[in-house]
């Protein structure tokens, strides 16, 4: 066996998957759920050691021999999130996330430092966003002074992860491309971005070196024999979760849409050039193959399916026969999932609203309905942007929880009149990353394997799993679609500040 491992550290759990390379199929997977700190003020927090945790009970779920034979391991983390290390690599504080809105009046304060958001776009080719983690910092400087004054190194998620692997720390250019201070044209940090978000420190000390997308280091000796590994497995450069998402779904080469269903809702493409826009209308990332990844990101996607499954009393896993009847349109009900704050749209003091509400329309059925179209909705609206700058796709590759269901698949190829296609593998960010191990694995070893080549062999379509497009609710939703978009605009208007509220 060629065994290769992908660990994701997302929002709501830590998965595995061990790839057999040779056999090209999954041996093992294994999941285990983390807790999430939330705040009223929009805060989104966990502690670094529960995804350390995590890891450590998944990798205990794997029998010996297997452990013994992985010989590379990729890690995918949430992307975003900010975790201050003090000089002998202790976490100093909660790790505020990609979902906390609690940082907006610090993007405001570092987009004027910079000179406006257009000039954000211009130094680095994206605006500071609710949840990117430049916004963190200052942030951190303001409410836990402490841990402000012992910081020594910056990480992301993955990069803990990573850290804690092999005791060296690094980024690769596609998650640091995240963090709002990477010029993702140059792919160096940009030194005009780092001032602006704190003038009177020298940032660029505390950010790791950045390498290239095929890097991997040794696992430590220590590390290995606890968690009774090899001690001759590498762990490649990783990437954040989109990124390893994209290679998980094949998206390695121009013309392939993917779009994540998961917590948040991610769409993006492959581009072998930067694709910046003025407007920021998309995030414009990097890869971590080496290329160039537009992504829209939306902060609500299976959220809210999920809390109005919670509401009424049912498991969303049980929401497609829940809404099972039900047509397109949700019977009149337009919902505005913005119950996180909203990045595309770029609302980040927006909340969850729903319209249209009338005596015969209040189901739980169409209230689960309007859920999953306003979330898919909000994603169709940023795919808007990138078909305006000509970009065209043939296929929809659909991956994340959301996936699994039949209505959403069915749902996602109407709304974008495009045939959807599902990876047999649907945790696509854990395979992607042991993809890109065996990649960096052969590449350490003196090979020449192309990723591209790698994903196109081993990202195997769900047949029974793929959608085209029905005539019927394409026209529907030509109908219904705008209507939602009358109501964005709307929220547009109320949603720019913070909502102010008096005691009673």
């Amino acid at each position: 066996m060629n065994l290769v491992a992908g660990i994701d550290v997302g929002t709501q759990s830590v998965k595995l998957v061990v790839y057999d390379m040779d056999s090209r199929c999954v041996v093992a997977a294994h999941g285990q759920s983390i807790e999430l700190i939330a705040g009223e003020d929009g805060s989104r927090e966990q502690i670094a050691e529960w995804w350390i945790d995590a890891v450590r009970t998944c990798l205990a779920k794997l029998p010996k021999s297997l452990r013994a034979a992985i010989v590379a391991i990729g890690v995918s983390g949430q992307q975003h999130g900010f975790v201050p290390l003090d000089a002998d690599g202790n976490v100093l504080a909660p790790v505020k996330l990609w979902c906390d809105t609690s940082t907006q009046p610090e993007c405001e304060e570092i987009m004027a430092a910079a000179g406006g958001a257009e000039r954000c776009v211009e130094l680095g080719g994206n605006p500071i966003l609710a949840g990117y983690t430049a916004s963190k910092l200052p942030w951190t400087r303001k409410h836990r002074p402490d841990a402000y004054a012992k910081l020594a190194t910056i990480l992301l998620p993955h990069d803990y992860v990573n850290f804690w692997l092999t005791g060296e720390r690094w980024m690769e250019c596609g998650d640091a491309s995240g963090t709002g201070w990477l010029d993702v044209r140059t792919r160096q940090w940009s030194k005009a971005m780092l001032e602006a978000t704190d003038a009177g420190r020298d940032l660029l000390a505390c950010l790791p070196p950045l390498v290239a997308a095929d890097a991997s280091f040794p696992i430590k000796d220590s590390m290995a024999d606890e968690l009774g590994l090899s001690r001759g497995v590498r762990v490649s450069a990783g990437g954040g979760d989109n990124m390893m998402a994209a290679i998980g779904t094949g998206n390695v080469r121009p013309g392939v849409l993917s779009i994540s269903l998961g917590t948040s809702g991610t769409l993006f493409a492959y581009a072998d050039h930067p694709v910046v826009d003025q407007d920021a209308r998309w995030a414009a990332f990097c890869s971590s193959t080496g290329g160039w990844l537009p992504l829209i990101c939306t902060m609500n996607c299976t959220l809210a399916t999920e809390k109005v499954a919670q509401a009424f009393g049912f498991s969303a896993r049980d929401g497609d026969t829940v809404m099972a009847g039900t047509l397109p349109g949700a019977g009149g009900l337009v919902m505005l999932p913005f119950f996180n704050g909203e990045r595309t749209p770029d609302l980040p003091y927006a909340r969850g609203s729903l319209h249209g509400m009338d005596l015969g329309n209040m189901t739980r059925a169409n209230m689960y309905r309007a859920a999953m179209e306003g979330a898919t909705y909000a994603l169709r609206s940023g795919y808007d942007a990138l078909l305006a700058t000509g970009l065209r796709f043939d296929a929809i590759r659909l991956t994340g929880g959301g996936s699994h269901s039949a209505a959403w698949r069915q749902m996602i190829a109407d709304v974008f009149n495009l045939p959807v296609e599902v990876p047999l593998q649907a945790e696509g960010a854990a395979l992607g990353a042991a993809l890109q191990a065996a990649w960096a694995n052969d590449h350490a070893r003196g090979g020449y394997a192309d990723i591209a080549d790698l994903a196109s062999e081993h990202v195997v379509i769900a047949t029974g799993l793929s959608t085209r497009p029905d005539a019927a609710s394409v026209a529907a939703y030509r109908q219904h679609y705008p209507i939602f978009l009358r109501h964005l605009d709307v929220a547009r208007s109320l949603h720019t500040h913070p909502m102010v509220t008096s005691a009673a």
